[in-house]
Formats: C-alpha cells, structure tokens, sequence
C-alpha cells in the first residue's frame, strides 16, 4: 500500500508533526531568549546563561541514563505506545505550564523546562521504535522521511504563526509580546496533544509479553538491557554504525546550535537570523521527502554521505562567509539535507537491529544523538577561544564529519541486516 493511503502511517508520521512545535517554538526558538528578558530578568547575564545551560545538560542526562532502560521494560511488556502517552503528556502538561509562570519566577521555569524535553525526549525513543509496527523494510526510508518532512512543515508553521504573534500582538488580541510569547508555549501543547491522538488510536503495537505486572516487566527489561550491551558490541555494523551516527550528527546538531551565534558573531541582524531558522524548516519538508525516494532507490548510506558531503560545503562556505545574504543561502542548503540525513540515519539503523528490541536498541540510538549534544559546541568554543576567531571554530566542526563519514563507509548493510536477522532468531 502507498504511504499515502495508509491510515497508519500518516497517523504515525503526525506525531512528528505534533512533537515538532516544542523543538521548534520552546527549544530553538523562544525559551532562551524568554528566560533572559523575561522570567530571569532580575540576574546577571552570565548567571541566567548559566542555569539555561544547567536546565539542558540535565535534562540531556537524564535521558542518556534512562533511554536504553525504559526501551527495554517497553519491549518486554508490549507497552511502547503506554510509555510513548506518558511521555507525551509529561511534555504537553509541562509546556502548557510555563504558560502559567509569572515574570522573575526563573527557577519554576527551568524546572518545567527541564522535565518538557525529558518527555519530548522519551517520547521519540517509542515513537522512533514504533516504525517497526507501521511499515516493512522497504517502506523504512520513505516512511521515516514522511516524518521528518512532516515535522519541519508542522514545526514551522505553528513557529511561524508565534512569530507573527511577537510581533503584532494586537491583531492577535494581545497584550504585548510578552503575553505573545507566554500563549505561544500555550499552542505548542494544545498543538501537540491535538495531533498525537491518531498515533495513539490507529497504530497497533507488536511483540512484547502483554499482560505482565510491572515488577515482571522491570525485571525482565533489566535483564534485556544487561544482553543488548553485549549484543551492540557484538553486532559490529551496528556498533560502527552507532560511531558513525555519533560523529556526524554531532556536526549537525552543533550546526543547528550555533549557527544563530556563529551569525552573531559576523555581525548580522538577530532579525534575519529568525528569518533563516524559518528557511531551513520549510525547505526541509519537502527535501525531506526527496531524501526518502533517494532511499528507497539507492539505499540510506549512499544518501547520508550525499548529505555529510553538503554539509562540509556548507562549513567552507561558512567560513569564508562575508554577507548576511550568504547566510539565506546557507540555511537553504542546511534545509536540504538536515530532514534527510535524520530520516535516513533512523531507517538505516532499523535495519541493523532486531525487530524484537526496538525499544531497547531505539534507546541506545537516543543515547547517541543526546550525547551528541557535548563536543561539538565545545569543539567550537574550544577552537575560538584558543584562536580569537569564529571562522576556525565553524570550520573545526568539519572533522566531525570526515570521520563519522569514513566510518559510516566500513558500515556493509548486508552484512549488518543479516546479522540483526539472525539475533532476532534468536541466535548469537
């Protein structure tokens, strides 16, 4: 059956939709100025950096510990769609609360801040996993794809929308761009929770043992949590795929981190800045999908290189970059590959995993992608601190690049797919 024409997949492809308005509206976009101007106004600059920096890197360790663990008790009880609603509505209620928190009040909202990506974290570990029950392996690409091209349309419409209601509050009903911004941490729940509901009631969970109590489900996902780590080290194109992964999309998201500040740092307007964010999302949707048929013909390894080898274009131009112009044209490119070399990344691994252990194996590459997070951005900060200058420092990000590509290159498909094949047998 097409993708188009099954309920399922475009129910699941939705909750990329719905998901997308927090990484987009909260994380990337209002959160860290709103918690500067508005709720920590009364601290020094470097204080409030400070604690916005504390609220991501717990929330992000956090979900290293956890990610492997609760994919494992999910896997054992046939309960990924229960952990997939928890998770979802810890996120909803926690955005939907900072709609609530009062100017000065800054220690509140971080701790809402902090257990909102706790949820929106945990949740994709189930949501990712659930591609099993929603396609086969030809369908994996595409299908991953649609999502991803879903959640840049979805996240950059609504992002869209609370721009414009910064900026005319007025013609909104509002106040002033405070109130605008406090209600738009109001739509992202209210956005998220709406378009979660066809996930939940159309996409029908497989496998597990149904029925088990929770102390029968805890101990058995221990037990299969201890055995995965000694099957991902002895699945060796997953291991070197999980390497590959770690690299290359640490490049991406520090990318996607500082690319704001790296514009700053040249000098250009914040204004265009958000311009550009906006760019990279609506061209991402459609690219996106390109990047799923890509997939699908050739194969995700050969479109993942295509993608790292854009981005190391885009980190030379970068750093010879002198307009902000430029900058367009770069967050266009950004947009071209960002949604596809994610959609890929998450159908190539599903094949070199087993069907069985979803949950479990979905964790580990959450795990991976978390701790993506770390040395990139210390990468460049390291490189600019030690030579004074920003242009070296985006240009460091390169290496990342170069080796999560020659390692993704030992990754044998074939070989890695048999070998998932054969464990989800129940071999060794």
């Amino acid at each position: 059956m097409s993708p188009w024409r099954s309920p399922k997949i475009l129910a699941w492809a939705l909750y990329d939709w719905a998901n997308s308005a927090f990484a987009t509206t909260v994380m990337a976009g209002f959160f860290p100025v709103f918690f500067k101007q508005y709720w920590a106004s009364g601290l020094a600059a470097s204080e409030s950096t400070f604690w916005l920096g504390v609220a991501n890197a717990f929330a992000s360790v956090c979900v290293v510990l956890m990610a492997p663990l609760i994919g494992a008790i999910a896997d054992q009880g046939g309960v990924r769609k229960r952990f997939l609603l928890f998770f979802t509505a810890m996120g909803i209620v926690m955005t939907g609360g900072l709609f609530l928190v009062a100017q000065g009040f800054w220690a509140l909202a971080v701790a809402l801040y902090i257990v909102a990506i706790i949820g929106f974290s945990g949740s994709l570990v189930f949501y990712d996993s659930l591609l099993f029950d929603v396609t086969d392996e030809r369908g994996f690409d595409f299908v991953s794809a649609l999502g991803f091209a879903a959640g840049y349309l979805g996240g950059g419409l609504l992002f869209f929308i609370n721009v414009l209601m910064t900026l005319y509050p007025q013609s909104f009903g509002l106040v002033d761009a405070a109130e605008a911004v406090r209600v738009s941490f109001l739509s992202v729940a209210l956005w998220w929770g709406l378009f979660s509901i066809p996930v939940l009631l159309l996409v029908r969970e497989h496998d597990g043992h149904p029925g088990q109590d929770w102390g029968e489900m805890v101990g058995g996902g221990l037990r299969r949590l201890r055995a995965t780590f000694a099957q991902v080290r002895r699945l060796r194109h997953t291991f070197l795929f999980l390497l590959a992964y770690w690299c290359y999309i640490d490049g991406v998201d520090t990318i996607v981190r500082m690319a704001v500040d790296y514009g700053l740092s040249l000098g250009f307007e914040a204004n265009g800045l958000m311009v550009a964010l906006l760019i990279t999302q609506f061209v991402g949707f459609p690219a996106a999908l390109g990047f799923g048929v890509l997939g699908r013909r050739w194969g995700p390894r050969p479109g993942i290189l295509l993608a790292i080898g854009v981005y190391l274009l885009v980190i030379l131009w970068a750093y010879r970059m002198q307009s902000q112009w430029e900058f367009y044209l770069l967050a266009v490119a950004i947009g071209l590959v960002q949604g596809g070399i994610q959609a890929l990344s998450r159908s190539f691994y599903a094949r070199l995993i087993p069907r069985n252990q979803s949950g479990e194996f979905f964790g580990f590459f959450n795990m991976m992608a978390k701790f993506a997070a770390v040395l990139g951005p210390l990468l460049m900060g390291g490189v600019s601190l030690i030579t004074g200058s920003p242009r070296l420092s985006i240009l460091s990000v390169a290496l990342l690049f170069v080796a999560g590509a020659l390692l993704l290159y030992r990754v044998d498909p074939r070989e890695g797919a048999a070998q998932a094949r054969t464990l989800e047998r129940g071999g060794v």
